[in-house]
């Protein structure tokens, strides 16, 4: 675990291009004139209102130093060991790198809900990034990714506004690394998988939905009947599980748009080095573990997947990451120690060892607590609510931050971003070159 004291920083407010208008300020949300939104679409647009923040900055970032043969290393092929703290600066480069990626997937989403495109993509693959702020990438987006949501729209629903039943929607996009000093750089041709966080109902709606349920394919005992074995066998989240799993009537599901889309790809550079890049912020994040370990799981491919996720919720139980590190899956979370989305869903209860037991026969005051304990696992485990934290952790905080606490500044990517950015290691404060770098 690691922390992070910072001191007073300003991100550029800069617009990455300044000839193009940011796509949240093309219109304006008039929250007074509609008393009748109800909470998940005012925390909606407030998520919108904190991100066109980050979307209108452009940081003046400079590109990491040639990665070359040291690549694996910097994708966690010995799970980050040495590089978290302090924080080695190619790695902090990386990390923010990666970042960007997921900052272009939220600004292409069309978030304007009286818009007949709302939550579809604002460009055409092969302008994306450039469009979204991201220029000389070096990528090209090859695929638009598609996520639907399992919930029944209950019909009175379409007596509403036509967002609130928007069941498929616009989340993300994979790019393949084309520019030959970029590939140079890197050491192998990279693909980024990035997807955004929340932005609509339904998905707000499946963000809610709690509860463990049983990976496909993983136990064919629970595949047939989920509620005969409690807790057994690798279990996720059902909101999660159904966003990537579902489709729609006129829709593929995200899983097979992005096994399809993976198939082609590790075809075509069957004869270069590959690796797989999955990025995602918030519910993104979610999404991005489960599709690093289906195409992992799928594939059974030598390259290299890995995870760099922000702002992430629990996704699984602890069977589930034991799959993830079985299928050799690397998952760098970073973590604001202030943001409590990083702590839901559900609850993690640590295994107890041996040596606790030991201590549990000696006293019985201890004794009774154990019995606690394992009492309330048991209640958590039957109810599906045990969860469990997966891969590796930069854990960093915002309370000595100019930002100040709060849960939506906490939450947001362009906090994240600022704290990467800023972190030295746990003994040393926020690093003095980070306002001159950001300004």
């Amino acid at each position: 675990m690691h922390s992070t004291r910072t001191t007073n920083t300003v991100w550029p407010r800069t617009s990455p291009n300044p000839t193009t208008p940011h796509p949240l300020g093309l219109y304006k949300i008039n929250t007074k004139s509609n008393k009748n939104l109800n909470l998940i679409t005012q925390t909606h647009i407030k998520h919108l209102s904190i991100n066109s923040k980050l979307i209108n900055s452009r940081s003046t970032i400079p590109r990491a130093h040639n990665l070359d043969r040291l690549w694996m290393k910097y994708q966690g092929v010995k799970n980050w060991e040495g590089l978290l703290d302090p924080l080695d600066d190619n790695l902090r480069q990386e990390i923010i790198r990666y970042g960007r990626f997921v900052q272009s997937a939220y600004r292409s989403c069309d978030f304007d809900q009286s818009s007949s495109t709302y939550a579809t993509c604002r460009y055409p693959k092969r302008k994306l990034l450039d469009e979204s702020g991201f220029l000389g990438s070096g990528y090209r987006v090859t695929k638009n990714l598609i996520a639907s949501s399992g919930i029944q729209i209950p019909k009175w629903v379409e007596l509403g506004p036509s967002w609130m039943g928007k069941i498929s929607s616009w989340i993300g996009y994979i790019a393949v690394c084309q520019d030959r000093n970029e590939i140079f750089r890197l050491g192998r041709r990279d693909v980024v998988i990035a997807f955004r966080g929340t932005a609509t109902c339904p998905e707000w709606l499946e963000n809610l939905r709690a509860n463990l349920t049983p990976l496909p394919g993983s136990n064919p005992d629970l595949d047939q009947d989920p509620d005969s074995i409690s807790g057994s066998g690798p279990m996720v989240e059902s909101g999660f599980l159904s966003l990537y799993t579902s489709s729609s009537k006129n829709r593929q599901s995200l899983q097979r748009i992005v096994r399809e889309e993976i198939r082609k790809i590790l075809k075509k550079y069957r004869d270069e080095q590959l690796s797989f890049t999955v990025t995602g912020h918030s519910l993104g994040a979610a999404l991005a573990i489960l599709a690093a370990y289906d195409i992992k799981k799928t594939f059974k491919t030598s390259a290299m997947v890995t995870v760099i996720s922000f702002a992430g919720p629990r996704v699984g139980n602890w069977s589930f990451r034991c799959c993830l590190e079985e299928h050799d899956i690397k998952i760098l979370r970073i973590v604001n120690d202030d943001d409590p989305i990083t702590r839901v869903p559900g609850f993690n209860i640590a295994d107890e060892n041996n040596e606790n037991d030991d201590i549990i026969r000696d006293n019985s005051t201890a004794a009774a607590v154990g019995k606690l304990r394992r009492w309330v696992r048991k209640l958590v485990e039957d109810m599906r609510w045990e969860y469990a934290d997966v891969g590796c952790e930069l854990r960093l905080s915002s309370r000595d931050s100019n930002a100040g606490v709060n849960v939506a500044a906490c939450h947001d990517l362009k906090t994240y971003l600022h704290l990467v950015d800023g972190f030295v290691s746990s003994n040393c404060p926020f690093r003095s070159t980070a306002r001159q770098m950001m300004n």
